[in-house]
């Protein structure tokens, strides 16, 4: 596994909160009814960021644990919580190994939502299936594109981040590396049952600042990055997008895919 050092989303939590998409109620009311939700027991959020995701379940659990990696992530779930007056919530800084040392909770429903290549996959399922109880198991959640193309005004996009950060893609102290083996084939190796699922997509409406921020939102995005070309790169997109649509905004379709790691059994 790649060690990208402590530094990954460094500066990134402030964008992640305001210009992060939002999970689609299709999805969460997938989840509880494929997990046949009722309040009861216990959820672990896992690479929670700031929490946007753990709390929409705030109402099906007794308790919701929310485990991440940075403390600019952990404040504002924090903040989250008290804002939104959800008082079943528990954040902590770290990761499943730091935690697991610490708690000997048992959950019944584990979401891992854009962060399982993050991790060192197979190390994690064998904590997590650990910590899951008989008939639970794990939501594993990445956006999908079914044909992988950009729409024309993303390519845009992506040229001016090229001429900006270069054509590799950074990623904390080093340069990123996809995985070679798939989401599936890990949940496929390990102890777990594995479902694939795809929800419903929905259209995402853009403004040029929210394409801004979202990107800053990201790794590879970090403002860090750019140092003293913040301005010069934030004209170059403003220049691009709106030589290409006059009205700045722009739309996409997001398509969701859950792989479930299922713990049979109870």
């Amino acid at each position: 596994m790649i060690n990208y050092g402590d530094d990954l989303f460094k500066g990134a939590a402030l964008y992640y909160s305001r210009y992060r998409p939002i999970y689609s109620a299709s999805l969460i009311r997938f989840l509880i009814t494929r997990f046949n939700l009722d309040g009861s027991g216990q959820m672990l959020d896992l690479g929670c960021g700031d929490g946007r995701l753990a709390l929409r379940f705030s109402d099906w659990f007794e308790k919701i644990v929310g485990v991440d990696m940075a403390p600019e992530m952990i404040q504002l779930a924090q903040n989250l919580s008290s804002e939104n007056r959800v008082e079943n919530t528990n954040w902590f800084i770290g990761d499943i190994e730091k935690y697991k040392s610490q708690s000997n909770v048992e959950f019944r429903f584990v979401t891992i939502a854009k962060a399982f290549h993050w991790m060192d996959r197979p190390v994690v399922l064998d904590h997590l299936y650990e910590m899951i109880s008989d008939g639970g198991g794990i939501a594993i959640i990445d956006n999908s594109s079914p044909n992988g193309v950009l729409l024309p005004w993303q390519k845009k996009v992506k040229d001016v981040v090229n001429h900006w950060y270069g054509n590799e893609r950074r990623a904390g102290n080093t340069i990123y590396s996809h995985p070679e083996i798939t989401h599936q084939e890990i949940i496929t190796n390990s102890k777990f049952v594995l479902e694939v699922h795809q929800i419903p997509p929905y259209e995402q409406y853009w403004t040029i600042d929210s394409i801004i921020g979202n990107h800053y939102s990201t790794s590879y995005g970090s403002k860090r990055f750019l140092g003293e070309n913040v301005a010069s790169f934030e004209e170059h997109i403003k220049e691009e997008l709106f030589a290409f649509d006059p009205t700045g905004v722009f739309t996409e379709e997001i398509n969701t895919s859950v792989k479930l790691a299922l713990k049979e059994g109870g």
